[in-house]
């Protein structure tokens, strides 16, 4: 692989959709990600729905850029084996419940030992401290438990609604994937490794904080219940469809009045200021909405454009990857996977023009790359049967070549 982290090695122990897809991320930018799976088991995400060539569609989405290698952490032999591994990585990922690496002899502390340059990621749900540390986690739980629900529902007041995508999984991913080249980065300058710990509640937390969680920012204005937002959100109903309009500034506000043909909104003193706008929400859209509904998409956003006012259609998915920006962009891109046949994936988001990464390699069959990784380590042929015969290292490709 090439890329901006072309020559940085990365051990992915963990599943689902969190850790991997923040290792996912580090291997499309060039790192060499190598998964590290159960033996004849694997990542949990290999199991679901939408399949193809024995493989899932989650699965080749969030773990494209990896090798795969099988090794019972359960076992000793097992655990010496990932630790040759560690010695020659720049970083592991893991994403086990709080006290499961360091029972298993693979914590920080334990693989820094070897490695003091390591950067160790520890991913969790809850955090590691707390009635709550020890407890099995979902996305949804998390949702429910950083008032994701609530700002989704529109009002403290409304019935609680989920947001219909893992969110806390994606953002933490995400997190962890910057927090890891900020590591990086530190150890450029200090030679030192480190030991990264985050949760999914601190950057769902966070992430609300940046816009969502004003009521609750002056500690010296308390409030008791949230009424910012709507039942009615800024998605408008047409005569053809659904668009949506944002109107954040005074001329904005201004313009969409004019687009709608109804200029003198713009004197209502209710709406002259954001502040205005805010705290008579509900009027303001039930407004808009008795208006748009009597023409199409087509012909309001057309005024809305002439009147410089941000709008878009309301796409469903399959409308999305055919949209003519997504095209012009050439964000969706297609490509072959021996196993699971021709992909259509979102293309690495961040272009790197100093140091482009290569086109992302398609996700690994289950312990695919067991000889390869392996005879890196200096695990001959005989060896590796050996280990694939005690049940150390799966028998899944690895058992056909060791008999060869």
């Amino acid at each position: 692989m090439v890329g901006p982290l072309d020559g940085v090695r990365v051990i992915d122990l963990a599943s689902m959709m969190s850790g991997p897809w923040a290792a996912d991320i580090l291997g499309d930018q060039g790192a060499d990600v190598i998964k590290v799976e159960v033996p004849n088991k694997g990542d949990h995400v290999r199991a679901l729905q939408n399949r193809h060539g024995g493989m899932s569609a989650m699965f080749v989405n969030v773990n494209r850029s990896k090798r795969s290698v099988t090794v019972n952490l359960k076992d000793p032999e097992g655990v010496e084996i990932l630790k040759k591994l560690v010695a020659t990585a720049d970083v592991v990922i893991q994403n086990f419940r709080p006290g499961v690496v360091e029972r298993l002899g693979i914590g920080y502390d334990d693989l820094a030992a070897i490695n003091p340059r390591l950067i160790y990621l520890s991913m969790s749900g809850f955090g590691e401290r707390g009635p709550l540390a020890g407890q099995r986690v979902y996305d949804s739980l998390i949702q429910a438990l950083t008032g994701l629900t609530s700002v989704q529902a529109g009002s403290d007041t409304e019935r609680p609604r989920l947001i219909r995508t893992i969110l806390p999984d994606k953002l933490s991913a995400v997190v962890g994937a910057q927090a890891i080249s900020a590591a990086l980065f530190a150890r450029e300058r200090n030679g030192a490794g480190q030991h990264i710990r985050l949760s999914m509640l601190e950057g769902v937390l966070s992430f609300l904080w940046a816009s969502d969680m004003g009521a609750y920012t002056f500690m010296d204005k308390p409030t008791t219940i949230e009424q910012g937002g709507s039942f009615i959100d800024l998605i408008y109903e047409t005569a053809d469809g659904h668009i949506t309009i944002a109107t954040n500034s005074n001329g904005e506000w201004q313009g969409m009045c004019q687009a709608l043909g109804h200029p003198e909104w713009i004197e209502d003193e209710r709406f002259s200021t954001p502040v205005g706008r805010s705290e008579n929400i509900n009027a303001r859209l039930e407004m808009i909405q008795s208006v748009v509904i009597d023409d199409t998409n087509e012909h309001w956003l057309k005024m809305l454009d002439e009147n410089d006012v941000p709008a878009a259609p309301i796409l469903t998915r399959a409308e999305v990857i055919e949209h003519p920006q997504v095209l012009a962009a050439e964000i969706i891109v297609q490509n072959d996977h021996p196993d699971a046949g021709p992909l259509r994936q979102a293309r690495v988001p961040a272009r790197f023009l100093g140091t482009p990464p290569t086109p992302p390699r398609g996700a690994p069959r289950l312990g695919q790359h067991n000889i390869e990784v392996l005879s890196e380590l200096g695990i001959d042929t005989e060896a590796l049967g050996d280990l694939v015969a005690r049940n150390i290292v799966g028998n899944e490709e690895a058992a056909a070549a060791a008999t060869v």
